[in-house]
């Protein structure tokens, strides 16, 4: 499959109850609703094979909203967004993760998540282990973790499952330098292979080593879309 993804008058909200709590819209109906946010507003783009992209703008822009809606996490409110090919993903430190279990055990839970099979994601747990450069911490609980590890292992999953589309959020920029330049090395060789990467994140020095083209995000929009040098100065303006 060709990747590629596809959006058109892309919209995402969240709805709150009277107490502020962000519910689902089958919540909404049985309470009283309160007032609702937009996430992301009449997003239209197009990103195709060997493209990375990078979401930049201030906190609460939308970049994480538009990433996990790529990511299948959050379903369109309005408008249409197309997805084509398997996606990985390091969009949070703490997803899908259980700080009771083991590293290997949370391998293997991330694993079938990803979309392997239960026996592919047994059959790859030394892979991920010698990935993640965790050593004797793979068989520890995840509870025991830094925030670096946990990140370590979510990717090491991630991309044992062969994306083709590959979404960074911020928390790749919280990563040791060594482990940072294998998730760099590894978004260029899926590049190379015609896959896609979108990034989002606040280090643009980081983001631009990767990414030559960029969207600027301000209260869920994409305002521009354009060269990363060109979107990167009007972000600072």
């Amino acid at each position: 499959m060709t990747p590629g993804i596809h959006a058109d008058g892309l919209g995402v909200r969240f709805l709150f109850d009277r107490d502020r709590r962000v519910v689902t819209p089958a919540l909404a109906r049985l309470r009283r609703r309160g007032a609702e946010l937009w996430g992301l507003r009449d997003a239209s783009f197009e990103v195709g094979p060997g493209e990375a992209v990078a979401l930049v703008g201030p906190s609460g822009a939308g970049k994480t909203t538009l990433l996990r809606a790529i990511a299948g996490v959050f379903a369109p409110d309005a408008g249409h967004l197309d997805v084509h090919g398997r996606v990985g993903s390091l969009l949070s430190i703490e997803a899908g993760l259980l700080g009771r279990l083991t590293g290997r055990e949370n391998g293997v839970l991330l694993g079938v998540l990803a979309g392997l099979a239960r026996r592919e994601a047994h059959s790859a747990l030394e892979e991920i282990r010698e990935a993640s450069g965790l050593g004797e911490s793979f068989e520890r609980p995840v509870s025991t973790y830094s925030q670096g590890m946990r990140a370590r292992l979510g990717f090491a999953v991630a991309d044992r499952a062969g994306p083709q589309i590959l979404l960074l959020d911020e928390v790749h920029e919280a990563l040791d330098h060594a482990f940072r330049e294998v998730v760099q090395e590894r978004a260029r060789e899926i590049l190379g292979r015609g896959g896609i990467v979108v990034a989002a994140g606040h280090d643009h020095p980081l983001l631009e080593r990767l990414c030559t083209r960029a969207f600027l995000m301000r209260e869920g929009r994409v305002e521009r879309d354009g060269p990363f040098a060109e979107v990167q100065e009007a972000y600072l303006a």
